[in-house]
């Protein structure tokens, strides 16, 4: 499979959402909200987004109080956390390092920000929000709070960072067009339309499913003598497609008649 970034219409969102926060007028309206069901590929965006800028990316753990928090984004900060003892040292030394980073950024003429992964597992806990509030609001720095239904309910408990949350992405199973994006762009055979329209209708839009279908037809097609237009539906009638995410299930191509 290639290792390429194909541009879906879910990334278009999220880019509208960046350009949106870079032309906003209120500077304290920094945050976006992007949210989803798994595997619709936000991780893999927003990994994408924090190589290209440089930006610093955590994930939210379960147990997570404000210190476990500071000390995870202390380390991925290449700073020693053990050398600060109190609350106040560790924030300031963040906010230090944050606000270093985001002003040279700011003169290469790049962005940088923060993004914080499966933010549902915290977005209810007043403590760590109110943390997170405080770090962005030393530059107003973009920050991307990613999870999945629990993420916006939550906020509106908190109006003050909710307020700084006004551009809000939601991640949508992919389309035909995307799936055929995503399928002819890392997948290292072939593909005729047929097969295509089987694994959007198959994979319901999730881009693991459909990631998961590219490997299957890959291995089929590279010892398969297939056709000018590609591996097609009758070709690789009865082989394994990919797993049904609900049952485990394998999903099979259906057989040609």
């Amino acid at each position: 499979m290639r290792n390429v970034f194909v541009e879906t219409s879910n990334f278009a969102r999220f880019s509208g959402a960046l350009k949106r926060l870079d032309e906003r007028g209120a500077q304290e309206a920094c945050m976006v909200v992007l949210d989803g069901k798994p595997g619709l590929g936000k991780t893999t965006t927003v990994n994408r987004w924090v190589t290209q800028t440089g930006s610093v990316y955590l994930r939210a753990q379960r147990g997570w109080d404000y210190n476990w928090m500071m000390q995870d984004l202390l380390t991925e900060l290449s700073v020693n956390h053990n050398q600060f003892r109190g609350r106040r040292a560790r924030f300031e030394r963040v906010t230090a390092e944050l606000r270093e980073r985001s002003q040279r950024a700011m003169i290469e003429g790049k962005t940088f920000g923060l993004v914080i992964d499966e933010c549902d597992q915290v977005s209810g806990r007043a403590e760590i929000m109110e943390g997170i509030r405080g770090i962005t609001d030393i530059q107003f720095m973009p920050t991307i709070l990613v999870g999945m239904g629990q993420l916006r309910d939550n906020l509106r408990r908190f109006p003050q960072i909710e307020s700084r949350a006004p551009n809000k992405v939601e991640f949508l199973p992919a389309s035909l067009d995307d799936t055929a994006d995503l399928i002819r762009g890392r997948c290292e055979v072939p593909v005729a339309d047929d097969l295509i329209h089987f694994v959007a209708k198959a994979s319901m839009g999730f881009n693991r499913e459909i990631l998961d279908a590219i490997t299957h037809i890959e291995t089929f097609g590279r010892r398969y003598d297939y056709g000018d237009e590609g591996v097609t539906l009758a070709d690789m009638s009865k082989q394994i497609l990919m797993s049904d995410r609900k049952t485990g299930k394998d999903i099979y191509v259906p057989e040609a008649h």
